[in-house]
Parts: structure tokens; sequence; C-alpha cells
């Protein structure tokens, strides 16, 4: 049976990256019936952020070159240590289980929500893989940071991503989705670039559907 992780990032209660998401989720979840759903909102319960009792169980998966993720919790030895692997192993559970990883989630200031890296870093440890699983990342962004455009040296969120989960997670079944230039709706200066974003936004919405049924 698939299983598929749903989290969305954004801070907007109703946003192009969330609408992004739940188009996928919910044409996957027609599209395997049978198959098992977890959703985690990210900006409205959000995860803690990496504390000194995390670095030490990281560093002692280092030190005991444990790479099987089953193992992880026999490093713990200490409350505090304790106390930080009940914050990730609920979290990581999530992640393992899962055959297709879906984040929604805006471009913030040139990268991720901080929501988003708190749950990339509890559930992040060394010479990790997760080979074989697919992630989709569906987007917005306020300005236009596709290839050729000005701005695409500045985009260190689909870069950041995806070298991430390559280099770190060793997944290279990665697809992107955005909605770009969604700041043309509020924006007086770049007004006349709403047609623009309604294109992207259109052709977004319809990958996202696709991609859940590939």
């Amino acid at each position: 049976m698939s299983r598929l992780l749903h989290l969305d990032a954004s801070a907007r209660r109703a946003s192009f990256s969330r609408t992004l998401s739940g188009i996928y989720a919910a044409a996957w979840r027609a599209a395997n019936p049978e198959g098992g759903y977890t959703y985690r909102d990210l900006a409205a319960d959000p995860v803690p952020h990496i504390g000194q009792a995390w670095t030490e169980l990281c560093d002692r998966v280092l030190a005991g070159r444990i790479t099987d993720i089953g193992r992880y919790h026999e490093v713990v030895s200490t409350p505090e240590q304790a106390a930080a692997w009940a914050v990730v192993e609920p979290l990581l559970d999530e992640l393992v289980a899962a055959d297709v990883v879906l984040i929604g989630t805006p471009m913030y200031n040139f990268s991720i929500p901080s929501a988003l890296k708190a749950w990339i870093d509890q559930v992040t440890f060394p010479r990790m893989r997760l080979t074989g699983r697919a992630f989709v990342v569906a987007g917005a962004r306020g300005g236009a940071y596709g290839p050729g455009t000005p701005r695409e040296p500045f985009d260190h969120e689909e870069r950041y991503l995806r070298d991430f989960l390559l280099g770190h997670f060793a997944v290279e079944d990665v697809a992107f989705v955005h909605a770009e230039l969604v700041n043309s709706l509020v924006d007086p200066a770049l007004a006349d670039r709403r047609a623009v974003h309604e294109r992207s936004y259109a052709a977004a919405r319809e990958l996202a559907g696709k991609l859940a049924v590939r």
C-alpha cells in the first residue's frame, strides 16, 4: 500500500502553495483509494528547532556508524536525549513510512520558511538515505525565478531542496510545481505582470494534478 506524507509550510491559511499541494493530494488520494495519507501543518503546529540534546543524538549516530534508521533510538541515554527523541520519532516514522512526500511551501526571502527548515533539521541524520521515495514540492513565489529570468540566481528555494534531497537523502525523484509572480496581485509595481502570474498559476494547477497520477 502506497503512503503519502503531505506537509504544508505557508504562514498563510489560504495560500497558493497550500492550494497546489491540496490539488496534488486530492488527485493522489483519488488515484490511490487504498493508500495511506498523513498530513502535517508545519505552520499551524510548528516543529521545534533542534537543541543541544538533538546534537548529541546526531553525534552518537555518527560515532556509532549507525545507518539503519530503525536503530537510531539505541543512542538515547539521558533524559534530555529522550525528550529530544520524543520530538524526532513521530516525525521520522511518518517520513520513513511514506512512498511520496509532498511539500507545500512558499519562497520566503529567496529560500524556504523556517518552519520547513526546522522539520528538515529534526528528521535529518548523518549518512541517512531515503532512496526509492519520491518528493513533490508545490511552491509559490512572489516574483519570477524560473530559468532564464533575471532573478534565477536568487532562487535558493528549489536549488536548496533539490541539492539537499539528492546530496543528503540520495533522492533523485524530485518534482517541482511553482506558481510565480503571486505578488502581482498586491504589489502595484507588478500589476502589469498579473497575466503572466495567471498563466503560471493555471499551468501549476494542471501540473500538480498530473504529477499525482503519473
